[in-house]
């Protein structure tokens, strides 16, 4: 995938995992992106290396997108302190 295929997913999945987590949440587009993209990354190695699912499957989406919430709890805890 390209890089700005990348980017596009990797919107696309910090603004879910922000819609899907409540509180508030004050981020910047930047943020989104990175978000979804770590989210992304984490899924997609720690699915595929525990064998859950393969590459280019739905479920590697759904854990991208936990991926993301993941991190974004991570990051409100660290903002907190």
């Amino acid at each position: 995938m390209s890089i700005i295929g990348t980017i596009i997913i990797g919107l696309i999945v910090g603004l879910v995992a922000r819609f899907l987590k409540p509180g508030d949440d004050s981020m910047g587009w930047i943020m989104t992106i990175l978000l979804g993209i770590g989210g992304s990354l984490a899924a997609t190695y720690g699915g595929q290396a525990l064998g859950i699912y393969a590459a280019g499957e739905t479920a590697g989406f759904i854990g991208a997108v936990i991926g993301a919430i993941v991190l974004l709890l991570i990051v409100g805890l660290i903002r907190r302190n």
